[in-house]
């Protein structure tokens, strides 16, 4: 089911709708890279700890590694904010697509996509960097890094893009009892999605391609568990 839904969803992105989503997000995640990484240097530039030049250098070198690494470690939360923005135009493009017999789904305002987008990419950055120093004493132990990494953010991205495409489909609390059913599946393609944003130049389409895959990942688990395709009624998101 994964690798057929990542499949569809990159095969997908010649379309010209996803093509005009995905320049924007491309623009909107670059700028949020080279933003994280201005900040942190300017953070690091300012850490004075030694007068001997030897020993700066040394440190200047060590602080733009750190920059590079942080920025990494950041950037699936700062970026998984734009898709908010764009899940409506994705989903809609993929059901077009793939999906052309479903009924009319509920259309997220751009007040409810914009909000969404801001809430969790706030939620992911403060989970994220309160795990950052976490991330930085296991950078020696690559198992445990690795882990750590992609099953916070494989959880997150995971929930969150589940539940903002399946807000098209079904009522909420119905949305989430079946994320939390099949909640292997979905935290595995949230990990799947984290991993493309780790892999530069195409982690920014990941957003894009993460949103298209849960579309038709929702779709069969939906379809397996015989829930209803109606658009569902405007429901206020909570806390899970």
């Amino acid at each position: 089911m994964l690798f057929s839904a990542f499949s569809k969803a990159i095969a997908q992105l010649p379309d010209p709708a996803l093509r005009n989503v995905l320049l924007r997000a491309m623009a909107g995640a670059a700028g949020i890279y080279v933003l994280l990484c201005a900040i942190l240097w300017i953070a690091f530039a300012r850490i004075s700890l030694s007068e001997i030049a030897w020993l700066d250098t040394a440190i200047d070198v060590l602080g733009a590694f750190a920059v590079f690494v942080v920025a990494i470690l950041l950037f699936p939360a700062t970026a998984s904010a734009l898709v908010g923005l764009f899940l409506e135009e994705v989903a809609a493009a993929v059901e077009r697509e793939h999906y052309a017999g479903l009924p009319p789904a509920r259309i997220h305002g751009l007040a409810e996509s914009t909000l969404a987008g801001i809430r969790f990419g706030l939620v992911a950055l403060a989970l994220n960097i309160a795990a950052l120093p976490l991330y930085l004493v296991l950078l020696l132990v690559p198992p445990l890094n690795v882990f750590v990494f992609f099953g916070v953010n494989g959880y997150l991205l995971g929930r969150e893009y589940f539940e903002l495409a399946a807000a098209r489909r079904l009522p909420l609390e119905e949305a989430r009892a079946l994320r939390r059913r099949h909640r292997g599946t979905v935290i595995l393609a949230g990990g799947l999605t984290a991993l493309l944003l780790t892999v530069p130049v195409v982690n920014l389409a990941a957003p894009i391609i993460g949103t298209a895959a849960m579309v038709h990942i929702l779709e069969a688990l939906r379809r397996r568990s015989g829930a209803s395709p109606a658009n569902n009624k405007p429901g206020r998101r909570g806390p899970s």
